[in-house]
């Protein structure tokens, strides 16, 4: 059977509309609930096609409860919607495998609200998290739970914890950007330096990651939290700048030495620059690229906004770090950065946990 590509998203929307609505408004008789598509997937993000959909894939939402109504009603009702969920909806199974060897199920998954936020983020967002909490949570995971759909919000919670995630408070703002620039100013002259002796292959790596580190600063800059590597292109070129910055980005990929690297480069660092003026987070800072000391290698010297944008943050509490950045800037371990792995990334920060002393008997 030959089926038309629909986006997740929308297909989440009708199959919560003409399938799963009406089944949540018999089994839970008047307790309220929250229901929405957000959390892993491409559609979640809107970047799904139809080669999306060869695995982990189809109508699936999550259903919200209070912790209370939780522990009261969720085994009852995830049994019920595998009783009375249908085979198929719109063509695509309603039961599928994820992981691919592991056994189908339903994919209306049934959560405790405060406790499914408080696991990715390792904080409840309610109160507003702390400088800590928003620099430890990696910005994919942002991304998840602010990115998707909400369907209802009867437990009206959903849509606050989600507005209260949207984007940094400023000064982490302020403190991220300025760790951003940190991350270009590193390693500008590099590219110049390594091909100046001979190490072409280096020049490349290091213009490679220079790219890297642009789109994410002027994703940053337009508040937009960046993905992880697989989407970050796509979401790159959804800002107003990709016009103009992507050519100059792929020319440096594309070039074959470190002169032509840099001839790109150094007009990308230039429109950064100004992108950083047009904010009017600082004051206005020469936008035009240098050359690094006395050598010849064109650079913007980054850690100039680095200083100005720490200079402006009021918080003691993050005014004090160095410019590291979010746990992403200076991570990117899957193992540390993805979904439901709060606690390792608090264990990483804190470190191992000593062991208990032993008395000798």
């Amino acid at each position: 059977m030959t089926r038309v590509f629909l986006p997740g998203l929308e297909l989440a929307r009708l199959f919560h509309t003409e399938v799963v609505a009406p089944i949540l408004s018999t089994a839970l008789g008047g307790v309220p609930y929250s229901a929405a598509l957000l959390g892993w997937g491409s559609e979640v993000q809107g970047f799904d096609t139809a080669r999306s959909t060869d695995h982990a894939w189809g109508p699936r939402m999550q259903v919200f409860l209070s912790s209370d109504d939780f522990r009261t009603h969720a085994d009852a009702l995830d049994a019920q919607l595998d009783r009375e969920l249908p085979q198929t909806f719109r063509g695509y199974p309603v039961r599928f495998p994820f992981p691919d060897n592991a056994p189908a199920r339903h994919w209306v998954h049934v959560n405790d609200l405060q406790a499914f936020f408080t696991e990715q983020l390792g904080e409840d967002p309610a109160a507003g998290l702390s400088p800590s909490g928003w620099l430890t949570t990696p910005t994919q995971v942002l991304r998840e739970l602010t990115g998707g759909t909400v369907f209802h919000d009867g437990l009206g919670l959903l849509d606050s914890y989600r507005k209260e995630l949207a984007w940094y408070p400023d000064d982490i703002w302020r403190y991220v950007l300025a760790s951003q620039w940190m991350r270009l100013s590193q390693e500008e002259p590099f590219v110049g330096r390594c091909g100046e002796v001979g190490d072409d292959l280096g020049s490349a790596v290091v213009a490679a990651r220079q790219v890297r580190d642009l789109m994410k600063l002027c994703l940053l800059m337009n508040r937009v939290y960046p993905p992880y590597s697989k989407w970050l292109g796509t979401a790159f070129a959804e800002l107003p700048c990709a016009a103009t910055l992507k050519p100059l980005l792929s020319a440096a990929l594309a070039a074959r030495s470190w002169q032509e690297r840099e001839r790109h480069l150094a007009p990308a660092y230039e429109i950064a620059a100004g992108m950083h003026n047009d904010l009017g987070l600082t004051e206005p800072l020469e936008t035009e690229p240098r050359y690094f000391h006395t050598r010849p290698f064109l650079v913007i010297d980054g850690y100039r906004f680095t200083d100005a944008l720490m200079a402006t943050i009021n918080d003691p509490r993050v005014r004090v770090l160095p410019p590291v950045g979010a746990i992403d800037q200076y991570i990117d371990s899957t193992d540390v950065t993805d979904r439901s792995f709060a606690d390792r990334r608090r264990q990483y920060a804190t470190g191992p946990v000593p062991a208990a002393p032993t008395l000798d008997t």
